[in-house]
């Protein structure tokens, strides 16, 4: 079959993930602190499995894709160590969506993201598939798995896991980061901006010369190498498989933390401290 990267590129942006109004519902919700962190929980569990490369660089070149590796190396070598920043902006926005802190020290990774996932357990525990020793949801765990494939070196896999990186490149700069910007700042409800240092993962992803765009770019070029083999029908599969998984995630999400009530519920006590 004959792909172009421009018919690739139009298939992810056709996808329902890609206009996915999950960052427009939180900004019209405006969520209590348990719920954005129940949120973020999920969210930077998703993002976390996302950075590794594992065996994806050197399967590039044991299948002859040099150039390709190159640039999934890029990738991952400018997403490494960004989850504490991460949990930093994660804390600083339960904290300012609440009267008072619930995070006393926003630099404390490991406190962050235990009570992160202490709100997503009394929030989401009770869904089917639920998790609490990971505290991930069904949905979650599938959009995770997508990577895992990074770790399988055959050629078949190599080639689906370079649309899975095309496809997940654009949905973070086209969809996921403008999506947070949308709701956390542009929004107004947290009273963010990203000049504060706690919003610093923000401000290093977004816009034109963000680390998004750079990915975005890398992907784009090889993937359209990638195009030109017997294989491009393996890298429609890989970037439909990570599309799928997420908008399952993000229909979760939206479902039970953004359109079930619970936020409307806790309207009458809103911005107590959670502690």
């Amino acid at each position: 079959m004959s792909v172009t990267i421009s018919d690739l590129v139009e298939r992810v942006k056709s996808h329902r993930c890609y206009s996915h109004p999950i960052f427009k519902n939180w900004a019209k919700v405006e969520p209590e602190p348990p719920v954005v962190g129940a949120l973020f929980h999920q969210i930077q569990s998703f993002c976390a499995s996302t950075r590794p490369g594992w065996n994806f660089p050197e399967a590039l070149k044991t299948h002859g894709l040099h150039r390709q590796s190159e640039l999934l190396e890029e990738i991952v070598e400018s997403e490494s160590g960004h989850g504490p920043e991460l949990a930093t902006m994660a804390g600083y926005i339960v904290n300012q969506s609440a009267e008072q802190p619930v995070f006393a020290d926003l630099y404390n990774q490991e406190k962050v993201e235990a009570k992160l996932k202490a709100f997503s357990d009394q929030l989401l525990g009770s869904l089917p598939g639920y998790d609490m020793e990971t505290g991930l949801t069904t949905q979650v765990r599938k959009a995770i798995g997508v990577f895992d494939h990074r770790k399988l070196t055959d050629i078949e896999n190599t080639y689906r896991n370079l649309g899975t990186t095309l496809a997940l490149e654009m949905i973070s700069n086209q969809q996921l980061i403008p999506g947070e910007k949308y709701c956390l700042v542009d929004s107004g409800i947290y009273n963010a901006d990203l000049e504060v240092p706690e919003m610093h993962y923000l401000l290093e992803h977004w816009g034109e010369v963000g680390a998004e765009q750079h990915h975005e770019q890398n992907a784009r070029t090889a993937v359209e190498l990638a195009l030109k083999t017997e294989y491009a029908h393996l890298v429609i599969e890989g970037a439909d498989d990570f599309l799928d998984s997420l908008t399952g995630l993000w229909d979760i999400l939206d479902a039970a933390l953004l359109q079930s009530g619970v936020a409307a519920q806790a309207q009458q006590q809103r911005k107590v401290a959670y502690v």
